[in-house]
Order: C-alpha cells, then sequence, then structure tokens
C-alpha cells in the first residue's frame, strides 16, 4: 500500500518528483511488484521514431504479481464477485485462489491446444468470470490477447482476427444481454468464413442454445479444461513483451490495433487504480464497463486485481429487468467504489428519482465517470443523488492508448470541480497547444492536447503498422504524443477536456471513426457517397449522423434509411448505426474536393444561425438543401 498518496500536499510532492526525475520515480513504484529479473534501465525513449522502453531487460509474470504475490494474505479473499444478467440466476463469489486455480488449469489446457507464447488469441465472450480467466491465461503463457466486443459484427470480428492472424478464438455458445439471447457462436461461425488462420474454437457453455460444432476445429471450454492441472509455472515475459492488442476506431476505415506491453502496463494500472479511487483492502470495487474496452481491462481485470481488491463483475445492463438495477446491486454487495459512464448515468438521470427510491446507497465512498466528459448536469445528478452529496466523484480521462487513468481528481484529496478532469496524475505531463503546436502556458487557455514525456502504460506501436503509429499520434505536433482531444486550463489550473479534434466521434463513450462508418454505409448497393458527423445527443453524448446520396430509383428515402442502418449493424455493429440518416442530393465540396464537414456538423446540431465562411464551396446551394431536408424535432 505504499504506492497510494494519502493528502493533497503528499500528491503535490509526488507529482512534483515525478516530473524532475520521472526514472527514480517509477523506479520507487515498481520496486513494490515481483520481478523475476530487475531492469537494467527504467526508462529510454524517443518520440521521434517512437521507440519507447520501460524497465528494460526486465523479466517478469504479471499473472505472478496478481496470484503468487497475493496468495498468502489474499488467498480467501473474493477475487471476483459475479452478477448475472437475470438477478434470479445464483451470483458467484471466486477466491484468489480459485480464480488463481481457475487461470493455471486454462493455462494448460490452452497448451495443450497449442497455444504458445506469442501466439495471438481472440476473446469474444460474455461478461462472465471465464472471459477474465481468459485473459489472465493468456498473460500467464505469454499468448497475446485481443479481445473483441461480443456486439461486433461478424465482419468487424474478421477484421480483427485477419489483422492479427490470431491462433485461437475464444467464445461462448451464446450472451444474454437485458432480455435478449444473443447467438454469438454464429457470429464467429461467420467470421472465420473470412479467416485462414484460426485453428481452433473453445466455446464456454452459457446460455445452452442449440449451436453448431466443426469437429475439427470447435471444442467445449468445460471438455479441454477436463483432467488439465490446476498447477502452472508462469512463462518468463521480457518487461516490453506484448500483453495485449485492443481495437480502436481511427479517423480511418481500418481499426487500429493498439500494443500494450508487459511491464510498464502492470506498473501503471495498479498505481493509477489505488490512487484514483484510494482503494481500501476490505472494499468492493465496482466498474460497469464492458470487458471488451479499455476500461475493463485496466480497472476490472488488471488492476483491480493486480492490487488484492474485491472487483465486481457485472453481465447485464442498467434497466434491466427493472431502472433501479445498478443501485439494487450497489446495495447487494455493499458497493464502496462505483466506475461509469455518463451515458449511463444520463439514461438513468431520464428514468427520475422513484427507481433510486428503494436502496441506501450508503455503502458508496466514491464514484466515478468514465469514457467521455461528463456535462454539468449529469455530474450534479450523480453527485447529489447517487453520492448523496458525500461521495468525491472522480471525473476520469484517459484512452484506449494511454492504458490507463491519465488526468482525473484522486478521491477525497483533489477538491472536485463539476464537469472537470482536474489535475494530471503523478508522471503524466500533459500541455495544451495551439494549431501550430506552440504550447499555450499558464492558466485561462484552450486548445489541442498533447503529453511531452512518457508514462509506463504508453502504447507502444499499432500492430503490424508503426508507420501508422507514428502518424495518428506524433506526426502532428513533432516530439509530443497528440491525444486527438482538445481542453481547456480554466483559472484555477483544472483542465476540462473538450472532446475530439479529429475525425472520430464519442458515442457513449465508445470512439467510432467516421470513415469506419462511411465506409460500411457505402458498402449499400445504393449509396453512391455518403459522409458522417457527430452532433449531440441527450444520452450518449454524440449521436451519429449520416447524409447520403444514393440512387433512389423506384424505392423510398425511409426504406433506403432504415436498409442503411441495417447494413452499419451488420458490418460493424449495433453501436455504431447512426442515429439519423439523411438521404441528400449533394454534398457541400470544396474546389478541392473535400467535403466541408463544419457545415454538416451545424445541421446536424440544428445549429445554422452562423456557418461561417463558405467561399470556398464549389456547390454553395446544395446548403439550402440539406438544411430544408433535415428532420425536424
Amino acid at each position: 500500500m505504499s504506492q497510494k498518496i494519502q493528502t493533497l500536499s503528499g500528491y503535490i510532492n509526488e507529482y512534483q518528483r515525478s516530473v524532475h526525475q520521472p526514472e527514480k520515480f517509477w523506479g520507487r513504484i515498481a520496486q513494490s511488484f515481483h520481478w523475476q529479473k530487475p531492469w537494467d534501465n527504467v526508462l529510454s525513449w524517443d518520440f521521434k521514431g517512437p521507440d519507447i522502453k520501460w524497465f528494460e531487460n526486465a523479466k517478469l509474470n504479471l499473472t505472478e504479481n496478481i496470484f503468487e504475490r497475493h496468495l498468502f494474505t489474499h488467498g480467501e479473499k473474493a477475487a471476483i464477485i459475479w452478477e448475472p444478467n437475470d438477478p434470479k440466476e445464483a451470483h458467484r463469489i471466486i477466491s484468489y485462489r480459485e480464480l488463481f486455480e481457475m487461470t493455471c488449469q486454462f493455462s494448460n489446457a490452452l497448451e495443450a491446444q497449442g497455444v504458445e507464447k506469442g501466439d495471438r488469441v481472440i476473446i469474444y465472450m460474455p461478461m462472465i468470470p471465464e472471459a477474465a480467466v481468459a485473459m489472465l491465461a493468456c498473460a500467464r503463457i505469454g499468448a497475446v490477447h485481443s479481445v473483441v466486443f461480443a456486439g461486433f459484427s461478424s465482419s468487424a470480428l474478421a477484421d480483427r482476427i485477419n489483422d492479427c492472424e490470431a491462433k485461437i478464438v475464444l467464445t461462448s455458445d451464446g450472451n444474454f444481454r437485458g432480455s435478449k439471447n444473443i447467438p454469438v457462436k454464429e457470429v464467429v461461425d461467420e467470421a472465420l468464413e473470412k479467416t485462414s488462420t484460426v485453428e481452433k474454437v473453445i466455446v464456454c457453455k452459457r446460455t445452452n442454445s442449440e449451436v453448431t460444432m466443426k469437429s475439427t476445429r470447435d471444442v467445449w471450454w468445460h471438455d479441454v479444461i477436463k483432467g488439465q492441472s490446476i498447477d502452472h509455472k508462469a512463462v518468463t515475459l521480457d518487461a516490453e513483451d506484448l500483453l495485449f492488442i485492443l481495437y480502436t476506431s481511427g479517423s480511418t476505415g481500418k481499426p487500429k490495433g493498439v500494443v500494450h506491453t508487459t511491464g510498464g502496463y502492470m506498473v501503471y494500472t495498479q498505481y493509477s487504480f489505488l490512487n484514483v479511487f484510494q482503494y481500501e483492502q476490505d472494499d468492493v470495487y465496482w466498474c460497469t464497463a464492458d470487458i471488451g474496452w479499455i476500461t475493463g481491462h485496466s480497472y476490472i481485470v488488471y488492476g483491480p486485481l493486480l492490487a488484492g481488491a474485491t472487483t465486481l463483475m457485472f453481465e447485464g445492463v442498467p434497466t434491466y429487468p427493472h431502472a433501479g438495477r445498478f443501485w439494487e446491486i450497489i446495495d447487494k454487495y455493499k458497493v464502496n467504489q462505483f466506475y461509469t459512464a455518463p451515458t449511463a448515468i444520463r439514461a438513468l438521470q431520464a428514468k427520475g428519482l422513484e427507481p433510486i427510491a428503494p436502496y441506501s446507497l450508503d455503502s458508496l465512498k466514491v464514484i466515478g465517470s468514465v469514457g467521455e466528459p461528463i456535462n454539468e448536469e449529469a455530474w450534479h445528478w450523480y453527485h447529489d443523488h447517487i453520492g448523496k452529496g458525500n461521495c468525491p466523484l472522480v471525473d476520469t480521462w484517459w484512452q484506449t492508448e494511454t492504458g490507463g487513468i491519465m488526468i482525473s481528481p484522486l478521491a477525497g484529496i483533489t477538491p472536485n470541480k463539476p464537469a472537470h478532469a482536474s489535475l494530471p496524475l503523478p508522471g503524466i505531463q500533459p500541455v495544451i497547444v495551439d494549431a501550430e503546436g506552440n504550447e499555450l502556458k499558464g492558466n485561462n487557455v484552450e486548445g489541442n492536447l498533447c503529453i511531452k514525456f512518457p508514462w509506463p502504460s504508453i502504447l507502444r506501436t499499432t500492430y503490424g503498422d508503426h508507420k501508422r503509429f507514428k502518424e495518428t499520434y506524433f506526426s502532428t505536433y513533432p516530439g509530443m504524443y497528440f491525444t486527438g482531444d482538445g481542453a481547456k486550463r480554466d483559472h484555477d489550473g483544472y483542465l476540462r477536456i473538450l472532446g475530439r479534434v479529429d475525425d472520430v466521434i464519442n458515442v457513449s463513450g465508445h470512439r467510432m471513426g467516421t470513415a469506419e462508418v462511411e465506409n460500411a454505409i457505402n458498402e449499400h448497393p445504393r449509396v453512391i457517397e455518403s459522409a458522417v458527423v457527430g452532433y449531440p445527443h441527450d444520452i450518449k453524448g454524440q449521436g451519429i449522423y449520416a447524409y447520403a446520396i444514393c440512387d433512389r430509383e423506384g424505392v423510398s428515402d425511409q426504406v433506403l434509411i432504415e436498409e442503411i442502418k441495417g447494413t452499419v449493424r451488420k458490418i460493424i455493429g449495433p453501436i455504431a448505426k447512426p442515429d439519423e440518416v439523411q438521404i441528400v442530393n449533394g454534398l457541400p465540396k470544396t474546389r478541392s474536393g473535400k467535403i466541408m464537414r463544419r457545415i454538416l456538423r451545424k445541421v446536424a446540431s440544428k445549429d445554422i444561425s452562423n456557418l461561417g465562411d463558405t467561399s470556398t464551396l464549389l456547390n454553395p446551394e446544395v446548403i439550402a438543401e440539406i438544411i430544408d431536408g433535415s428532420p425536424s424535432d
């Protein structure tokens, strides 16, 4: 627990030490972990390459730091509390010793199926303990896991399998989600028709649905673990060996495989978890994310388990079977730290206070927000009605690429300010720059958010494409990591995140590249050209608004709109389905042929009072047509 900051002056001292002597600072933090061989050098880095290495030549296994490091003191403690989708089904409480045995057994099973160090393993599973076991077993044997959110379509899954050349897929027969029973194995079967590298599919029984099992390829989870030992010696890994690949949308159509390595990610996720949430050893912590996203990786599985915490996994959705489900679970397990997304907060806020009334919520010590900037109205509702005005609210800013929380209040230590991510964690050096890359110093400034010094859990590359890594993150402002977000530093020096400044939409906390959605829309045979923008959405934060030029002969616009939405749903998944589709005759383009998205964003946002300079448009007449044809409230 020596890693924990206790006071505001303690934070200030730690922060100053971390900036003045970063190698010494992180070397001290890392000493509390178990290393099979210590590092030769804490950090070597070059943002021009870019090339970043933390804890060079150190040897370790991350799972030894979850299990062997904790078993003597934490063996019987609850590691995972699992709450099923249906509250009538029995929950599960898994101790650290039981989780260790499950991980060892599945590690042996994976090796028996031919999985070796460095092989890529796709995990496409529901929120059940076996999904966490799958991640931990991969880490134990040195295989590289890539979790794909089980709401993505077969095409999106196939793209990810092909990009990382996965050897094995771990999945389930089906998923329960609210009142739905989703046929997940069918999606995998369809995806594998477009891939050639997968040798085995291991299927976990969850819904007892009828599934087709291909005899030479598909095996049941319960069969592969049968007879496997519950002992397994962890494989020795280098600090810079790959831990996982997680795909994220970018401003170009193809998803990027964000690569995280073992040593630095381990150190930073535990450190940030302990300090942001101020976790105490008997606390029950609950993050409502799915493990398909980075939040689930860092703050359901790795961060909490490395810290010896009790982490709650929830399979369901916040409104099933009733709108008080979150609050019911908090009271049921006496949850102390609760971490969720603004989208969920706004959706539950819309249900009013009645669903909260039956629950005391008096176990809560910390509430948190993740995925997107939280608006002030939702901040106050969450703080007043869920935190009862007594709980610090940690409004966390970070990304898939950063691996861990970067800017956030430390619970009960940093004074809260509504809708402000506040101050950077120790070791994080954010800067605000103008369009030319000049640093804007002092307070009351607004610009683009960059980070000027590496931190242990920074992504190392994009899988198989280092050039894209450099172009995406280090070419806009040379010598700095560009986050793609705008930010404002106020008169107190607090940071407020203003959202994306590139062609990425933040839908319910999940980043969606506009180009990826456009590519899917353009697959519809009647679509000639499309443009996608984000617009303010009451629940999701940002919605997806699509403009499409179509061959309309013999078909109504309404039919086209539904078909376009269906096409996106099929190619990417329900999360990317446009909220609005407008069929148009033309798109506003500059003389060089670029679509003027600024105007499309204004129309989508119903903000047409000032469209700005349109003198460079080749076809200004289309603007009036688009405005006239936009849906009214």
